[in-house]
């Protein structure tokens, strides 16, 4: 018997993200960077696009390893706009090594990321009842307040429609329709 899910997943590989990990509860750091990092990309894009170029991704920066990629310069900017199997925006790029410094600042002063994190949500997963795809909205306050606060912060990248697509993509929102399984 077929499960009944949300419209949205129509690939393999989104229909596993789908069932495996989106809205998920998320709270180990170096997953929550690497979301961090997808949603980032993802500006502009379709997720599809992410999730097929997710395991390029994965290499090119280092299995999300913030501490190393904090470190990165202009010579690793020039490897990567030339690495094929991600988006080569310089922009995006630099984020993504800014974001990786402010990654490293938040945890020394919360502990870790996901202790920082979890705060927009006032720490619990906040659970919807939507009945259709479009009920669903791109911003939401919390992810307003996330946005203006990992600004403030040192981040980039993270305007509130990045912030609501993280918070669905590590569990902070549950957003799956409630006809999902």
């Amino acid at each position: 018997m077929e499960k009944t899910r949300c419209p949205w997943p129509k690939t393999p590989n989104a229909l596993e993200y789908h069932d495996t990990e989106w809205g998920v509860p998320v709270h180990d750091d170096r997953l929550h960077f690497e979301y961090l990092v997808l949603d980032t990309f993802q500006a502009g894009l379709s997720w599809q696009l992410m999730l097929n170029r997710r395991e390029g991704f994965r290499k090119a920066f280092a299995d999300f390893d913030y501490e190393k990629i904090a470190t990165w310069g202009d010579d690793d900017v020039v490897r990567l706009k030339a690495d094929a199997r991600i988006i080569r925006n310089e922009q995006k790029i630099r984020a993504t090594i800014k974001n990786a410094k402010a990654f490293l600042k938040v945890q020394k002063e919360f502990g870790s990321f996901d202790a920082y994190i979890w705060q927009f949500s006032g720490g619990k997963t906040i659970t919807n009842a939507w009945k259709n795809d479009s009920d669903i909205p791109a911003v939401t306050p919390e992810a307003e307040a996330m946005s203006k606060d990992m600004k403030k912060r040192g981040f980039s990248f993270v305007g509130p429609t990045t912030c609501y697509a993280y918070m669905q993509a590590a569990g902070l929102v549950n957003d799956h329709l409630v006809s999902c399984f």
